[in-house]
This record gives C-alpha cells, sequence and structure tokens, in this order.
C-alpha cells in the first residue's frame, strides 16, 4: 500500500477539507497520515480511517512559530517512510521540498489560497517579501498540484507555467436533518479573519431586521469583540466561537440566510472559491456574498445567492432586509439550492481528487 504523508499548520480537529481529501484516498487504496501541530487548547483527535499526527512547538505565532514548525517538521518527516509528499499551503511546503528531494520520492502541492495574496500578507510588506521569495523557490519545483478554484490554478499558470488542477472544497452529501423552527437569523461561519468583511458586516446589523450568528474563530476575533461594543450590537449579534464539524452542520440548517462578505483586497479574495459558499448550499441556505468571478461562475449555473458589487454597511443591510422580505425571492433560491447540493458535492468531486493521485502514484 501506497504511503501518503500531508501537511499543516493547524491542530487537525476543524480542518474538514482535509480529513475528506484524506479519507477518500484511504478509501481507495492509500495509506495516509496527516500531520499537524498540538496546541494547548487541541480537543483530542477524532477516531479515522487515517493515522494523524501532531508535532508541539514552544511557540505559537509570529515568524518564530514557522521557523520552528518547519525544522520540526523536516525532522519528523526524515525518519518516517513513504512514497509520495503533499505539502499544503507555502507553510509547510520547503520541509516537503527537501524532504522529497532527500527520498527522491513524488511532491505535491495543495494550494488551499493564494497565500501571498492574503490581506494579511501584502499589508505588511517584508511578510509578503519573504512569502514570495518562498513562492518563487519552491512552486515551480512541484510538478504536481491542484487548488480550490479556476482562477487561483490560472494564476499559478500565469506566474510559473505550472498546471494545476481545479478540486473544490464542497462537502459530502448527506441528507438534510429535521430541525427545530427558532427565530430567523442570519449565520456567518467560518475564519474570522481579515479581508472577510466583518467591519463592514457588524455595521450593517444596526439596520437589519434580524439576529446575526458568527461561527468561528481566528486574527479578527478581538476586533470583531470591539467592534459589536462600539455599535452596541451585543443583544443583535452572538458569537459562539468554533463549533465542531457535526454541530455546525446541524446548526447551520437551522439558519435563515447564509453571508459572506471578502474584500476585495488581495487577489487571493477576488479569485478565491470558499468552501462556506457551499457549506450554504448543502444547508439549504440562501446567501449574500459578493460578485467576484468563481462566485458568479455558480450563481450563473445555479442561482443560489444575492450578489454585491459593493460591501458597504448599507449595502449589506439593504441585500438582508430584502430577502428577508421577499418570500418568492427566497423560495426560489432556497430551492436551487436543493437542486444544487445533488451535484456539487464531494462524492462527485473525489472522482478528480482520485484520477489526479493515480496518475501521479499508483495505489
Amino acid at each position: 500500500m501506497k504511503r501518503i504523508y500531508f501537511t499543516v499548520t493547524n491542530d487537525l480537529t476543524y480542518d474538514q477539507r482535509m480529513h475528506r481529501i484524506c479519507t477518500s484516498l484511504a478509501e481507495n487504496g492509500y495509506a495516509i497520515t496527516l500531520v499537524g501541530r498540538q496546541l494547548a487548547t487541541s480537543l483530542p483527535l477524532a477516531e479515522k480511517k487515517i493515522l494523524q499526527k501532531r508535532i508541539h512547538c514552544w511557540f505559537t505565532r509570529s515568524k518564530v512559530f514557522y521557523a520552528e514548525y518547519n525544522i520540526r517538521l523536516f525532522f519528523f518527516l526524515l525518519f518516517k517512510k513513504m512514497d509520495a509528499i503533499c505539502a499544503i499551503d507555502l507553510d509547510t511546503i520547503l520541509p516537503c521540498l527537501y524532504i522529497s528531494r532527500w527520498k527522491r520520492i513524488p511532491r505535491i502541492y495543495d494550494a488551499h489560497e493564494l497565500f501571498t495574496e492574503l490581506k494579511e500578507v501584502i499589508t505588511r510588506p517584508s511578510v509578503q517579501k519573504a512569502w514570495m521569495k518562498i513562492e518563487k523557490k519552491a512552486v515551480p519545483q512541484f510538478k504536481w498540484g491542484y487548488t480550490v478554484s479556476e482562477s487561483i490554478a490560472e494564476e499559478f499558470n500565469r506566474r510559473y507555467g505550472v498546471e494545476y488542477k481545479t478540486i473544490r472544497n464542497v462537502p459530502l452529501l448527506q441528507p438534510l436533518k429535521p430541525v427545530l423552527p427558532r427565530e430567523r437569523f442570519i449565520l456567518y461561519q467560518g475564519a474570522v479573519n481579515e479581508a472577510r468583511g466583518l467591519e463592514y458586516l457588524v455595521p450593517a446589523m444596526q439596520w437589519v431586521k434580524s439576529k446575526l450568528v458568527i461561527c468561528g474563530d481566528g486574527n479578527f476575533m478581538p476586533q470583531l469583540k470591539k467592534l459589536i461594543s462600539d455599535y452596541k450590537l451585543e443583544e443583535k449579534i452572538e458569537v459562539t466561537g468554533m463549533l465542531s464539524p457535526e454541530n455546525l452542520v446541524t446548526f447551520s440548517q437551522q439558519a435563515y440566510i447564509g453571508i459572506a462578505v471578502p474584500e476585495k483586497e488581495g487577489l487571493n479574495q477576488y479569485l478565491a472559491l470558499p468552501n462556506k459558499l457551499f457549506d450554504y448550499i448543502h444547508a439549504g441556505l440562501p446567501q449574500i456574498t459578493v460578485n467576484y468571478p468563481e462566485y458568479q461562475k455558480i450563481n450563473n449555473l445555479f442561482e443560489v445567492a444575492v450578489l454585491l458589487e459593493d460591501v458597504s454597511p448599507k449595502r449589506i443591510a439593504e441585500a438582508i432586509n430584502n430577502l428577508l422580505a421577499d418570500d418568492v425571492l427566497y423560495a426560489r433560491l432556497k430551492e436551487n439550492c436543493l437542486k444544487a447540493r445533488e451535484l456539487l458535492n464531494w462524492q462527485q468531486e473525489e472522482k478528480k481528487l482520485i484520477q489526479f493521485y493515480q496518475s501521479v502514484i499508483k495505489p
């Protein structure tokens, strides 16, 4: 059985995409090990069809963490037997590059995002310069790779001439669960990070005739809590923190509308096709989001969302209130979600994943 190692910098608990990918490969004849990091807050790992390993670091943030983790990861991988290795994003790409050379095995790049174009990177020139140096050094040496949207794959091709596949971050198709009716609320789920438009969404809630629930965590959490306090919206906005994938699926089906209003700043946001778009579809939730290329492609095919040209607080509030009031539009979008989820699901997408890995290394 061929052994493949996957490397990430998170603690594995909430990484639904990697668990889907690794489980699919394990079910198709590969022996999979997923490597992440151990945090003080890490929950016990759930039993899976794959091996999971966490690496402990003394440092937890900034360039010191990345340096420590990459060194520890390199030496951890050095003494493991494997037939291929896959780096998830730039923050683990160098150890995978050096290990693949040392062991003379295929190396694969799985780009969840265009890392050098994240807002938290581009707004710090010295940080972006460092990551661009790593990207320019490593990515051209990864012949095999895939990413989450056609637009990002095209950008990699423009920069480095690599021909990466597109494997979208879509959920496993599961039956919708019966849920108890509750007060209508708007759902934001996912990373609470910079460039997610939360500084526009929070003030928009002043004029919205419903409650907002935010499920997630991230580097923007202190600013988020301050915004809620500054606008005196504690009674209107609830922040749950991270929910387990199972609980999040159930909770999202209780919502009335899903929302995602990422900024354009940073090419990654503009070209991305994030998982929350598909998560809302699978929950049967009409959504309000942005009119960026990849969102537009999906909406042209299925019409599951109201697309915004700008994310000003007034425009966001107007769009939410209009959808809350328009029962005909809401019913049409909801019905389209239920149809779209039958086609946009992991059972379909994993076929491309398996075909890709079989072209690199036979199980």
